[in-house]
């Protein structure tokens, strides 16, 4: 009989945090140089949704599908 598991929010937030800072990162060495004129809202209004996207359809899923076992405990382990 399988334990059953308990989702680990501090785990998946270590995790979403260490592929969000690279991804925030390359996106602003994208679009920095081409909006060099731009206001910041402006800049942030290109970035925000593209960053959006890309957690929910690549990152989050991905973390989810790749660290499953990490992120979901079994229930009942001290500490978690």
């Amino acid at each position: 009989m399988t334990q059953p598991t308990r989702f680990s929010r501090p785990r998946f937030a270590l995790l979403v945090l260490a592929g969000v800072y690279p991804l925030i990162t390359a996106i602003l060495y994208v679009v920095f140089p081409l909006t060099e004129d731009w206001f910041i809202w402006q800049r942030t209004l290109v970035i925000a949704p593209l960053m959006v996207s890309i957690m929910i359809w690549g990152l989050i899923p991905g973390v989810q599908r790749a660290f499953g076992g990490f992120i979901n405990v079994r229930a009942g382990r001290p500490g978690e």
